[in-house]
């Protein structure tokens, strides 16, 4: 042990290595042979869960057969920011497709009762400047998110060529045309110069494979299509059509922290069924400061979200402006750091990062300890792993649910539930009747990106996209994919991953914006990546992970870690590992170089 070590461990009221062996103790409970495998996909008879509720009226419309500059497939955060910013630049002819009846993606989906974002609102919500807007709470809640979306739409004119209610079936290159095939459930043709593939990585429900899941009599349905018309109320709650109901929820996830103090009000009885606690911080929503808000200058909101990143990046600024639990971690290494001299060994941040840790997420588990009244249940909620094993959630009103006389935690102790019979859930041996069945089990993350855009893409010479990254993602700056001309895939699989996704992919639109002005400016007919610099990309990727691997190793199985199987392919699909500021530092210093280097043009 360094002498670094010695000397922290020393002045802690707790042994690291103890808190290591708990941490490794949870995980093997957890760990599974299946892995990603665990679920089951929603197709054929679960096809229903992706349905669409909000749809009043199916609009009917003929057949496109026709051709655009851009299309964006993707009607959230991801193609708004796209759209946006290539209106800015002067594209007119811009073409979004989306599956959903309107705009917002994740927040057009997911209307369950109590949704709202978990990073600050002024940093997450996009354009709020472009479109002269201040939320109106601090985490403010999923209509207004919603309605901002179309705001946006609407500011932008993106309305005018969008489409929405159609799904992408396939894509096609066209090599004598230069152009892509784009086709839909709708029976369109579409052709276009250049398409953005945004579709965006939380738009898939999944479900657990659980034995039995088909045979259950009662009524279900998955967090990201709420029926509330079984439930009554609303976003707000008020959940009055269960109060004569029993409901099971499977999933205590950052959707589960939210929807489930509704539930615990409206129902009869709940029954809340955990495999891995959540993380659990103190929330502090508050309304908007008026004054506060007169007050911003201009480039407040670029100000705001590059210093949360650059602190949760573990970068140092002088002042945190947004002081939530996000950053927490980050003040406390600075404050041991600066305790330390300005000598301090920075080789030994790791070692202080784990001890910050350790201290933050003690203090999550006294928290539990703090608000719920009976041991057991407060025992089986706390977590036992590294604070970003998984999103941590911050909530004020989750904990004291379990407080309620109607309110059961069924702890499965890391097993998961057994099986689901024709009238409930089986867990720890014991059924357990339900009226409702509600799968609060999140979204298709880890699977193949083709299986989750619902489509494949053909390219130059046949090849499919589902074939090219058979053994892992390939690509240049996680934007470009050599054998697929023109084609731009807004991700964090090798680009830049942060906890404020809207900053990475407001990023990704300026850089793809640059490239297309490029295009249009200069004439440029197509635009790949080279062989050598794809093949570089990759190996960068590859050898900046390891540096990420132990601690993916060491945690909670989730989608982080890909269910707790970190393997060489996940790890070529991981984000950029030197973090999100060096990348978008990466991508300003190719622009400046002004020959778009690495990238095949004709």
């Amino acid at each position: 042990m360094s002498e670094l070590s010695t000397q922290v461990d020393e002045e802690l009221d707790f042994d690291p290595d103890v808190l290591r062996e708990k941490y490794r103790e949870e995980r093997d409970k957890r760990l599974r042979a299946d892995g990603n495998e665990q679920y089951q996909e929603v197709v054929g008879d679960f096809s229903n869960y992706i349905d669409d509720p909000y749809i009043e009226e199916v609009v009917e419309r003929e057949p496109l057969k026709d051709e655009t500059d851009i299309i964006v497939i993707g009607g959230g955060f991801g193609g708004l920011i796209t759209g946006a910013r290539l209106r800015e630049a002067g594209f007119e002819r811009v073409r979004i497709i989306e599956k959903g009846g309107d705009f917002g993606g994740t927040w057009y989906w997911n209307r369950y009762p109590g949704a709202a974002c978990d990073t600050e609102s002024y940093i997450y919500l996009p354009l709020c400047e472009e479109l002269g807007f201040v939320p109106k709470e601090k985490y403010t809640h999923a209509p207004e998110i919603l309605q901002h979306s179309r705001n946006i739409g609407n500011h932008y004119d993106l309305y005018r060529e969008a489409f929405f209610q159609t799904e992408v079936t396939g894509m096609e290159w066209l090599n004598d045309e230069v152009r892509w095939l784009v086709r839909t459930n709708r029976g369109d043709e579409m052709r276009a110069r250049f398409v953005v593939m945004s579709n965006g990585p939380l738009n898939r429900p999944k479900l657990p494979g659980i034995a039995g899941i088909s045979e259950y009599r009662g009524h279900t349905f998955h967090t990201s299509r709420w029926d509330y018309a079984y439930t009554g109320g609303g976003p707000e709650g008020n959940l009055d059509k269960l109060a004569d109901k029993r409901v099971g929820i499977i999933g205590t996830g950052a959707t589960a922290v939210q929807c489930i103090p509704h539930l615990g009000r409206g129902a009869k009885e709940l029954f809340v069924f955990q495999r891995t606690p959540s993380s659990i911080d103190v929330r502090a929503n508050r309304p908007t400061d008026p004054e506060w808000a007169a007050s911003l200058k201009p480039g407040w909101q670029r100000e705001r979200m590059e210093n949360f990143n650059t602190l949760t990046s573990g970068g140092i600024v002088e002042e945190d402006l947004v002081q939530d639990g996000w950053t927490e971690i980050i003040r406390n290494l600075i404050s041991m750091a600066n305790y330390r001299g300005k000598d301090t060994d920075w080789s030994k941040v790791p070692y202080l990062m784990e001890i910050a840790d350790f201290k933050h997420m003690n203090q999550i588990r006294d928290r539990v300890d703090s608000i719920v009244e009976d041991q057991k249940t407060a025992e089986a909620l706390k977590p036992w792993y590294r604070q970003f094993c998984k999103r941590p959630c911050f909530h004020d009103e989750y904990l004291p649910t379990f407080n309620r006389e109607n309110v059961h935690l069924i702890d499965t102790e890391g097993k998961g539930v057994e099986a689901i019979t024709e009238n409930g859930i089986v867990a720890n041996g014991q059924e357990y009747e339900v009226d409702c069945i509600i799968f609060a089990t999140g979204f298709e993350v880890g699977t193949e990106y083709t299986r989750r855009a619902g489509y494949d893409v053909v390219g130059q010479d046949g090849l499919k996209l589902s074939e090219k990254w058979a053994d892992g993602m390939r690509s240049l700056h996680g934007l470009h994919v050599r054998g697929f001309p023109n084609l731009f895939v807004m991700s964090n699989s090798q680009a830049a991953f942060t906890t404020n996704f809207p900053h990475a992919m407001d990023a990704c639109a300026k850089h793809m914006c640059y490239i297309l002005t490029k295009c249009r400016d200069e004439n440029i007919s197509t635009i790949q990546p080279t062989r050598e610099a794809e093949d570089a990309w990759v190996e960068e990727i590859i050898s900046l992970s390891r540096y990420n691997e132990d601690f993916l190793v060491s945690c909670t199985p989730g989608y982080y870690n890909n269910e707790g199987q970190p393997n060489p392919k996940s790890i070529q699909n991981g984000a950029y590992g030197k973090g999100s500021n060096p990348y978008f530092r990466k991508m300003v210093a190719w622009r400046e170089e002004g020959n778009m280097p690495g990238l095949e043009i004709t």
